[in-house]
C-alpha cells in the first residue's frame, strides 16, 4: 500500500529509510551491517549512487541519496534485493543463534506480498522525502548523526563507525560521503542538488 512517501523525481536527493520487516533487530550482527555497506558502496562505484550522510540502526537505515543516473528508485530496489539475498544466504550458512526465530519472520511477512517467493527481508517503502531546502537537510543530517546517541550506543555521533558522522568530523569512514551541494531553483522552490 503506497505511503505518499515516494521517490517521485527519480534525480532529487532524498531522506530515505529502509526498515527490515517486523523490526527485526538484523543490523546487531556486524556480518549483516558489512553486507550493507558493501552493497551501498558497489552502488557508488558502479550506479552512480551519491550518499550524503547514512547511519545504519539494529533494524533499519537513513539514508540522504540521490542517482547520478536518475535511477534512485531502482539503485535502493538493487540495494534491498541484493542485500536480502545476502543476509539470508548468511544467515542460512553462518552460526546464527536466532536462525530460526528469523527465517521463520521473514517467511511469515513474504506470504502477506505477492512480489515476494521465500522470504521478506526489507519493507516494500522507502519513506522517501525529498529534500528542497538546506535548513531541512540539516534537519535530516542531525536526526541521522544524533540516531546511535539516542540510542545509547555512543557518547558522541562521530564514534558510531556504522555512520557518516565520523566524516563530518574529518575521519574516513565506510563510505565516500558528498560534503557539498549547490541550490538551484526548481518549481519557484529551492532544490538542492549536488
Amino acid at each position: 500500500m503506497p505511503t505518499g512517501y515516494q521517490i517521485t523525481e527519480q534525480d532529487g536527493v532524498y531522506f530515505l529509510t529502509l526498515q527490515i520487516v517486523e523490526w527485526v533487530d538484523i543490523f546487531t550482527r556486524k556480518t549483516y551491517r558489512d553486507i550493507l555497506i558493501e552493497s551501498l558502496r558497489f552502488c557508488q562505484q558502479n550506479k552512480q549512487l551519491e550518499i550524503y550522510a547514512f547511519v545504519i540502526m539494529s533494524n533499519h537505515m537513513h539514508l540522504i541519496a540521490r542517482s547520478g543516473t536518475g535511477k534512485l528508485s531502482d539503485t535502493i530496489r538493487e540495494v534491498k534485493s541484493f542485500t536480502a539475498k545476502q543476509i539470508i544466504r548468511s544467515i542460512s550458512e553462518q552460526k546464527e543463534s536466532r536462525k530460526e526465530w528469523i527465517l521463520n519472520l521473514f517467511a511469515f511477512a513474504a506470504k502477506k506480498h505477492k512480489r515476494n517467493t521465500s522470504y521478506q527481508v526489507w519493507t516494500h517503502e522507502n519513506h522517501a522525502e525529498i529534500i528542497y531546502t538546506n535548513h531541512f537537510f540539516e534537519q535530516k543530517l542531525e536526526y541521522i548523526h544524533q540516531n546511535p546517541v539516542k540510542a545509547g550506543w555512543v557518547e558522541f555521533a562521530e564514534d558510531y563507525l556504522y555512520s557518516s558522522a565520523g566524516c563530518d568530523a574529518g575521519r574516513e569512514g565506510l563510505l565516500e560521503i558528498i560534503k557539498e551541494i549547490r541550490p538551484i531553483e526548481k518549481n519557484r522552490r529551492t532544490r538542492y542538488l549536488p
